[in-house]
């Protein structure tokens, strides 16, 4: 196997993601490794849209219109499943998983559409149609990993696009004011005018009192989603379901900070400590050891559900 591409994934997650870097520690070695490789190959794809490396500004990275490295980007996976030689790391990486695991051309395509909504400068205008932007960057994702995991059960894998949604929803709540500052609102229409504020008014720091209510919103209509996810535990290898138990408890940490800190919240970017996620850590262990013996229910039918296709090249661009 290709040690320089395990060498960037991890340097890349390491970065990129604090948050899932502990809990990846936690995978067997092989599962470690396509779960890195796809998140390098997710967090190159992120950046590229952006303009940026890692997380940060490069100017280098903003070659062309958002549109024609959005078109590279498709261009570039329809060539990964093709079994081109890619030279980019991050698609060699995308490459080695997406064969390894048999992932459906559909999920990366869907994933990609999430940076196309970006491009679009998509409008929110209700929950729903957050929840459907939350799918394609995310939801999507977890799809992906739980193949890397082993899961091709439907009924688990809707408990981990569950877990993508709420990591999500948890991430939009965090980054309010972040995204605003760069021209973005995942935040519905409709709950903004229940405040009485637009889009424009998100970095205002005399707007953070309504600002607090509707990340507590979010953080709030993401709980049901995290509790799907637990319940779906019991459909993972033992290791894997320790280390999303630990990522779960992460994430879920970081909105309940976000809630906590109320008109104060985006002072600072809200995160856990190294402590802290020790302390999560072993309480993940706990909930995957109990998953052993537990059932997993039928999900809640109320909550919002990924598109089911019949054919995993449906809608893939030709």
């Amino acid at each position: 196997m290709n040690s320089t591409l395990m060498d960037h994934a991890t340097e890349t997650m390491a970065a990129g993601s604090k948050s899932f870097a502990t809990a990846a520690k936690l995978f067997d070695a092989r599962t470690r490794r396509s779960a890195l490789m796809l998140y390098a190959w997710c967090r190159y794809c992120d950046d590229v849209i952006d303009g940026q490396t890692l997380g940060f500004r490069n100017a280098a990275a903003m070659s062309g219109s958002a549109t024609q490295r959005l078109t590279m980007l498709k261009t570039e996976t329809q060539r990964a499943f093709a079994g081109a030689e890619m030279q980019e790391p991050a698609f060699a990486a995308f490459q080695e998983v997406a064969t390894r695991h048999a992932i459906p051309p559909q999920q990366a395509f869907d994933h990609l559409e999430g940076f196309a909504m970006d491009v679009r400068e998509t409008h929110y205008e209700t929950f729903a149609d957050t929840l459907r932007y939350c799918y394609h960057v995310a939801g999507v994702v977890g799809l992906m990993m739980a193949r890397v995991m082993g899961v091709r059960d439907e009924a688990v894998l809707d408990r981990a696009c569950d877990l993508g949604l709420a990591f999500q929803l948890t991430n939009i709540a965090r980054d309010i004011v972040e995204d605003a500052e760069a021209g973005r609102c995942y935040l519905p229409a409709q709950w903004l005018a229940e405040e009485g504020l637009t889009a424009q008014q998100l970095t205002d720091p005399a707007c953070r009192e309504p600002l607090a209510r509707l990340a507590a919103r979010l953080v709030a209509a993401a709980e049901p989603y995290y509790a799907s996810a637990q319940l779906g535990l019991s459909g993972l290898p033992l290791r894997s379901a320790w280390a999303i138990a630990t990522a779960h408890g992460v994430y879920r940490e970081i909105g309940i900070k976000v809630n906590a800190a109320g008109p104060r919240a985006w002072d600072k970017r809200q995160g856990t400590s190294r402590a802290e996620k020790l302390v999560l850590l072993i309480k993940g262990a706990g909930l995957a050891l109990s998953s052993r013996v537990a059932s997993m229910p039928p999900r809640l039918p109320d909550l919002w559900q990924r598109p089911h296709r019949t054919s995993g090249n449906a809608g893939v661009p030709s």
